[in-house]
């Protein structure tokens, strides 16, 4: 057997299937560029790390359960003159992770909440943090159904588990007393040691209502709000941009 098939082996062997794939091919590109053994080694193995992060970072996206995979470059930040970019950016950057920093989205309907806390989220995710993206009403769907088998604390621990936990589209759906008193339980867990992010269409004046308490609402508010960043969003649905809403007959006032 050639050396260079023991080789090819060997690579096999070691799971370096980046680098089993591109050897024969790169063996001619090297022997004509006249490169040196290390130059071959040093570039082959750089390859095979680049392919291992991007398979562990597609992965990491996966199991975070975005609802879709969109970045900051796909937002229209001219269309939303009311956020500022460069905090966004900021946060993008992740320095929020270390400081403890929890990030509120507040805005109508439609104006990008999810996109940018989605989009953080992808940051989060793709440099090696334990993110989970969950919806609200799922989320207290879970406290609910939990409540009923003694389960709360179970419930609690899991979504306390991830670094960064994103919950979306609080406000839509008021909730009954087990699942607020379960989602207050994990804001206190998670409260200065883990990152939350959310969206919310309510502001933080009428979380009384969404959570059919005021005391309560105002306890998660305190512990949320603590060590926060809130962004509030205001101006037109991404939904209607570019639509005509009114025909031209009609008089609007």
């Amino acid at each position: 057997m050639s050396t260079y098939i023991q080789l090819l082996n060997n690579l096999k062997k070691l799971d370096l299937s980046k680098m089993a794939e591109m050897l024969p091919a790169y063996m001619d590109d090297a022997v004509t560029a006249e490169k040196s053994a290390t130059d071959i080694i040093k570039e082959l193995t750089d390859a095979e790390i680049n392919f291992r992060e991007e398979r562990a970072r597609q992965i990491n996206l996966t199991i975070s359960h975005f609802p879709f995979q969109k970045t900051l470059d796909d937002f229209d930040f001219s269309y939303q003159p009311s956020i500022n970019k460069s905090q966004i950016l900021d946060l993008a950057s992740l320095r929020f992770i270390e400081a403890n920093e929890n990030i509120l989205f507040i805005g109508s309907s439609g104006v990008g909440k999810t996109h940018l806390a989605v989009s953080i989220g992808m940051e989060c995710a793709s440099n090696h943090y334990s993110t989970y993206f969950i919806h609200f009403n799922d989320l207290m769907s879970r406290f609910k159904a939990a409540a009923k088998e003694g389960r709360i604390e179970s419930i609690v621990k899991h979504y306390a588990k991830y670094k960064i936990l994103i919950i979306d589209e609080i406000g839509y759906l008021p909730i009954d007393k087990d699942s607020a008193n379960g989602f207050f339980q994990l804001v206190a867990t998670r409260y200065e040691k883990r990152p939350t992010i959310l969206t919310t269409n309510q502001p933080l004046s009428r979380w009384g209502d969404v959570f059919g308490d005021y005391t309560l609402a105002n306890a998660i508010i305190d512990r949320l709000v603590h060590h926060s960043q809130i962004v509030k969003i205001t101006g037109q649905s991404y939904r209607i941009k570019g639509k005509q809403l009114y025909d031209d007959s009609e008089q609007t006032t």
